[in-house]
């Protein structure tokens, strides 16, 4: 017997981390994600899109249920580019672990434990919020807030930036800070979706994060009359009334993670 949930994925488009772990900043959920299916096993076992593979918090996110299982995943979106992957991955493992081993934990604790195992891993500082919830969901500094607008998302990836890599080197956390707090401070969330992806693509640009190829990615959207910004953190760029410009889509989704 096994159980089978859905995280969303989430792009991160503007942040400012913090020493608790977490970060501030603006996030929307993709209708694409990651799907997990957990049986029961004597050992622990993980494949990602049929392979064997180490995500190491999902296996965080089992050790913290005290449980043992084998965790299929299969991904929608691509890996290491900004879609916030291991977030989905655990969360949907944690949703699925609950169910089949009838662990009797809320949701809440269950969205928790899955942050936990992702800052112990330095995958990420909240996708897993953003992916419980659904929907564009920003924090400025005075708790989380939600909205649920409907776009076509464009997106074209080019690499991965590891996360490790940018959280770990000081000048680039000072950069990245000081550009995530000047855009928080003069943004509105809540109001159009194209002025909010201007207003990422400022900040971004002001952390000198982006590669050749996602600034021209980015030029080529607004030649065409889009609008678009990167991903935090992945060599990808999304983008709205791109007309086809990039070579993928999805849609900003305001469902969260669900047991299938």
């Amino acid at each position: 017997m096994s159980a089978t949930a859905h995280a969303p994925g989430s792009v991160t488009i503007i942040f400012v981390p913090q020493d608790s772990g977490a970060s501030l900043g603006i996030s929307f959920a993709t209708a694409d994600g990651v799907t997990a299916t957990v049986e029961s096993t004597r050992d622990s076992f993980l494949f990602l899109d049929d392979r064997p593979a180490q995500v190491a918090p999902v296996t965080g996110v089992l050790d913290r249920l005290g449980v043992t299982a084998t965790v299929r995943l299969d991904t929608e979106v691509p890996i290491g580019c900004g879609f916030g992957v291991s977030g989905a991955a655990t969360l949907a493992t944690a949703l699925a672990a609950n169910a089949r081993f009838d662990l009797g934990h809320d949701r809440d604790a269950l969205v928790e434990m899955a942050h936990r195992a992702e800052v112990a891993a330095g995958t990420g500082l909240g996708d897993v919020f953003i992916q419980d919830r659904g929907g564009l969901v920003w924090d400025a500094g005075d708790g989380l807030h939600r909205a649920t607008p409907s776009a076509r998302i464009e997106y074209q990836s080019f690499g991965g930036i590891t996360t490790a890599a940018v959280l770990g080197d000081a000048g680039t956390l000072d950069r990245v800070a000081e550009a995530g707090r000047t855009a928080l401070a003069t943004i509105e969330p809540d109001g159009a979706l194209g002025p909010l992806f201007e207003a990422s693509w400022a900040f971004a640009e002001q952390t000198g994060l982006p590669t050749d190829r996602v600034a021209e990615a980015v030029a080529a959207v607004r030649e065409g009359g889009g609008t678009a910004t990167m991903a935090m953190l992945g060599e990808t760029v999304v983008a709205m009334g791109a007309d086809g410009a990039l070579a993928h889509q999805t849609e900003l989704t305001a469902t969260g993670a669900t047991l299938q």
